[in-house]
């Protein structure tokens, strides 16, 4: 059994501002959790109502997501799937910092994600989606009584019906080691100015959709790979600064190779199994590449400095009206 870490003074701060009990009859008050717990700058941007430890190495978490949004909105029907990877994402640190104590300074590194998504529970209704993930932390890695890493396996469900499975696996990295590793990358705001110019993007409509600005994909070149554009102002991918390509960018990519790869009738990604090989750098162009597996996935790479940075094998469902 895993020895959890004291919560911090901010967990405690954030519960005791909490309201009391709401007595019987009266209306119950919903938040997000702390921005700063899901690393995100805009409180906008959160998607995370609540936690509670339910078991040594048990947690629940909710979220809500909203009827619209301004990168992850909802189309042809269908709340967008990589709404349920953001949401995972933003599990990551609020577990790492609330549950088991991982200082705020610390970073969560994803090393694989796998999810499977219920394309049914994924129709936009008309209000928001109430969502609620029964999480098992498992090889939970602590040296010195400080998070080092662990992996999560998830069930959720929304508003009642059974949405998705996932499971993910991360690491956690004080401020010192994570310099040391990331050496000369380590300054965000260093490496976000040194950031290439993103190439011109593909036509929208082509990878599913309405806005240059959402387009992370170039057109094809002469050896059929697109270009990844790292577009560092885009107040979404890059809420806050980053010293590498987020993996939300590199999952987009992922998803916009395969719309382009199979459409042009629209499709929900509704299965992903990625693996974060290294970090792909801002400084240099990365590749994106896709072929259609025998069973009936499509794999899509990202390759940087002829290495594989990211793969990622897609399963998809019509988006049907």
């Amino acid at each position: 059994m895993t020895t959890f870490a004291p919560i911090d003074s901010m967990v405690t701060d954030f519960r005791a501002a909490l309201p009391p009990a709401t007595p019987v009859g009266l209306t119950t008050l919903t938040t997000t959790v702390p921005k700063e717990y899901v690393h995100r700058a805009a409180v906008t941007e959160v998607f995370l109502t609540g936690w509670r430890q339910t078991d040594a190495d048990a947690c629940t978490v909710t979220a809500q997501w909203p009827r619209a949004h301004a990168f992850y909105g909802p189309a042809h029907g269908f709340h967008d799937p990589l709404l349920f990877s953001e949401t995972l994402r933003q599990t990551v640190p609020l577990l790492s910092h609330a549950v088991y104590g991982a200082p705020m300074d610390h970073k969560q590194i994803w090393r694989d994600l796998r999810v499977t998504l219920d394309p049914a529970a994924l129709r936009a209704g008309t209000a928001p989606a109430e969502l609620e993930l029964g999480i098992r932390c498992a090889e939970v890695e602590q040296r010195a009584g400080v998070l080092r890493g662990m992996r999560l396996e998830v069930t959720a469900t929304r508003d009642g019906q059974r949405l998705a499975t996932a499971s993910t696996t991360f690491s956690s990295h004080g401020r010192a080691l994570y310099r040391r590793l990331r050496g000369n990358y380590a300054d965000a705001e260093a490496a976000m100015a040194d950031a290439i110019e993103p190439p011109l993007p593909l036509r929208p409509e082509l990878v599913g959709r309405d806005r240059r600005h959402d387009v992370v994909l170039s057109p094809r070149g002469g050896d059929g790979r697109w270009q990844l554009r790292v577009h560092t102002l885009h107040p979404i991918i890059f809420d806050h600064p980053n010293d590498h390509a987020p993996g939300m960018l590199l999952l987009e990519a992922a998803r916009q190779a395969v719309q382009h790869h199979l459409g042009p009738a629209p499709v929900l990604a509704t299965g992903l199994d990625a693996a974060f090989h290294r970090y792909t750098e801002l400084d240099a162009p990365a590749w994106v590449a896709a072929e259609s597996l025998a069973d009936g996935r499509v794999r899509v790479t990202v390759e940087q400095h002829d290495a594989l940075a990211f793969e990622c094998a897609v399963t998809t469902h019509p988006a049907a009206a």
